[in-house]
This record gives C-alpha cells, structure tokens and sequence, in this order.
C-alpha cells in the first residue's frame, strides 16, 4: 500500500484527535461532522474527501491501531510465549487507556463493532504463527480468540482496570489464547 500524502496525513490524524476528544466529552452517537471538522480545523467538504461517515473515520482510528497491536504482538505469538502477548497486550492497553476507553465505548454500535471484529479477525487468519487446534475451523477459532480478547480488554477498561497488566497477561494466556491455539 502506498504512503499517503502528508497533507492527507495530517487531516486524518487531526480528525482522529477531534473524534477522541469529542468522544472523551460525550457519546460518540451525539458528536456531529461538523464538530468534528470544526475541532480539527479543516473544512466541512473536506471531511467527506476522507471518510463517508464518522463510523468510517472510526474504523480508521481503531484499524491503526489493531495494525499497531498485531505488529507488537506478532513476535512473542510466532514464538508461542502467549503470557508474553498477553503483557504486551495490557501494557499497550493500559499506555493507551483514555483513548482505548474512548474507541471502545465508540464502537459498541452494531456495524462498527462487526467490522471491527472482521479486521481483527482477519488479521488473526493471516498470522503465520495462528493455528487453531485440530478439528476446530480456522475461522471459528479466530473469532473466539477475537472476540475473547476484544471482551477481555473491554472488561477491564470498564473495571478501571483492577488487576495489572501481568495478572492479565496471565489471563489472556491460560483463558483466551492457549485453548484457540495448538500446541
């Protein structure tokens, strides 16, 4: 895929910033493009160059971030050393948290949280190092480690995070991801 023009850089991830604050102040159901285009100060027509809605711009910021994830978590996953996905997983999470809670509030609308868990899952089938246990469809057990892992991290945002990112590396690696994957 080809780099995007910096111009075009730069009004994505002003807008993105625009969604997350605006997100952080009120649902995101009730924030306009028109607010969103006004805190990012570019134009109005300008928004729609670049997205067709605010859930695609949504998408946009969350996929940026499951490439960031898998891009983290791919080599200690290839290596089968799951507890340590696990930690690199809740120290993203927990790093990132006020915009985390932000985007997971955001996409809990049904076409958003679907399409997020398509690219997730996606990226999941992709992986060299996936491998679902015997007689269990590659498909499927995507989507359960998806889907797993997406209730996981949103359970313990919503907690305010009670436990630390090793006790939920723990977790995800004895709950989530040892029994999706063969050994």
């Amino acid at each position: 895929m080809p780099a995007l023009d910096r111009r075009v850089r730069r009004t994505r991830e002003a807008l993105a910033r625009a969604l997350l604050q605006l997100a952080a102040e009120r649902p995101f159901a009730d924030v306009t493009i028109r607010e969103l285009t006004a805190v990012a100060d570019v134009g109005y027509a300008t928004f729609f160059r670049h997205y067709q809605n605010k859930e695609e711009l949504l998408l946009d910021v969350l996929g940026g971030i499951v490439d960031e994830l898998a891009d983290l978590l791919q080599p200690s996953a290839e290596a089968g050393r799951l507890e340590d996905a696990g930690r690199d997983l809740f120290a993203y999470v927990a790093g990132h948290a006020t915009a985390l809670r932000v985007l997971f509030d955001a996409q809990r609308s049904g076409t958003v949280e679907r399409e997020l868990r398509s690219a997730v899952c996606a990226r999941v089938l992709a992986s060299p190092s996936f491998a679902p246990p015997p007689g269990v469809p590659a498909d499927l057990a995507a989507h359960h480690l998806t889907a797993a892992s997406l209730a996981l991290v949103g359970w313990w945002l919503d907690h305010d995070m009670p436990y630390p990112p090793e006790v939920m590396a723990n977790a995800y690696a004895r709950l989530v991801a040892a029994p999706t994957l063969t050994r």
